[in-house]
């Protein structure tokens, strides 16, 4: 349907800006498919990752996209306020003629201080930069990405699929009130990431507040959905269980 839909608007799309994972439903998009699509009309192809950087593996440069931007508070665990992060592709991004958002800290360090009218930005990721960082965040952002640096994408990927896949298996067996559950997440595991959002209903916001006060961490959406997102760097099978007893019981 994506692909129809963009060759269907043809030559007249400019840009094609799509979620690597969408945030309500927890759908894991083909953003190779989609950056080949938007290409073969003529139009940029960018992606919003927030909700799956951290969370997928992903091959930005291999798959063409132009650009990208993320946030590092949700699954990279950096914090709120936290640094954000863009890619963009080395055909833009070493062509000084690209344009940009021009900040003193990506213009040519050499000629930096000669507060010359113009733009010549650094080569490569330096020339988007736009201001200096907080240190005391970034240690923090450091901190996490040392983490996933020693536990690779690939690794946190696999559990990521045993720990959902254990969860929807918990969901489908729940002794008591699975009736009122429809899980909106794609069945396939290959079309999500470790969020599972269950439309609940009746009375899903009675049952967000009570596994809330039982001490689960999740997220509520009108207006019936919770969203449940096993992350596999610090949750175990072992609180997956627990939550499903939690569950059965705030159900009940």
């Amino acid at each position: 349907q994506i692909e129809a839909a963009i060759a269907q608007a043809g030559d007249s799309l400019a840009l094609v800006l799509f979620p690597g994972i969408q945030y309500y439903t927890g759908q894991l998009f083909d953003m190779a498919r989609i950056a080949k699509a938007g290409h073969a009309v003529g139009a940029m192809v960018g992606f919003d990752l927030a909700h799956a950087i951290g969370n997928v593996p992903m091959q930005l440069h291999e798959w063409q996209a132009d650009f990208a931007v993320w946030c590092s508070y949700k699954y990279l665990n950096s914090g709120p306020g936290n640094v954000s992060g863009i890619f963009v592709h080395q055909k833009h991004g070493h062509n000084p003629e690209t344009p940009r958002m021009a900040g003193w800290w990506g213009h040519d360090k050499a000629e930096r201080f000669k507060m010359e009218k113009g733009f010549k930005p650094e080569k490569g990721a330096d020339g988007w930069v736009q201001a200096n960082n907080n240190i005391l965040a970034l240690a923090a952002h450091q901190a996490s990405l040392d983490l996933f640096e020693q536990a690779g994408i690939e690794a946190l990927r696999q559990k990521s699929l045993a720990l959902t896949g254990y969860l929807e298996f918990i969901l489908h067996n729940l002794e008591t009130g699975k009736e009122r559950i429809e899980i909106l997440t794609p069945q396939d595991p290959a079309q999500r990431g470790c969020q599972l959002s269950l439309l609940i209903r009746p009375g899903g916001n009675e049952v967000f507040e009570a596994i809330s006060e039982a001490g689960v961490i999740c997220d509520w959406r009108e207006p019936d959905v919770v969203r449940l997102a096993p992350a596999p760097m610090y949750n175990s099978f072992e609180e997956v269980y627990k939550l499903g007893q939690i569950l059965a019981k705030a159900l009940s």
